[in-house]
């Protein structure tokens, strides 16, 4: 997984370059690293879904069977 990084000391000096207090600018930094670590990335999904898609595939299977199965027999009352 790959985490976002950025220099958030930067930010804080780019913030209070712009006008905003110091207290003020690492409040907001501080927010934005919140958030990002609320992030869900593609690595949180593929981790969650990975035991649907098991079942998806053991499902296909079965399915595969079942109509192999059926077709076998509608074959031989025919044939």
């Amino acid at each position: 997984m790959t985490a976002v990084t950025f220099d958030t000391l930067e930010l804080t000096g780019m913030l209070r370059d712009s006008g905003i207090e110091q207290k003020q600018a690492e409040a907001i930094v501080k927010a934005i690293v919140k958030s990002h670590d609320e992030l869900v990335t593609k690595g949180h999904l593929d981790l969650k879904l990975a035991p649907i898609y098991t079942d998806l595939a053991v499902l296909k299977w079965m399915m595969g069977a079942l109509i192999a199965l059926n077709v076998s027999a509608v074959m031989k009352l025919f044939f």
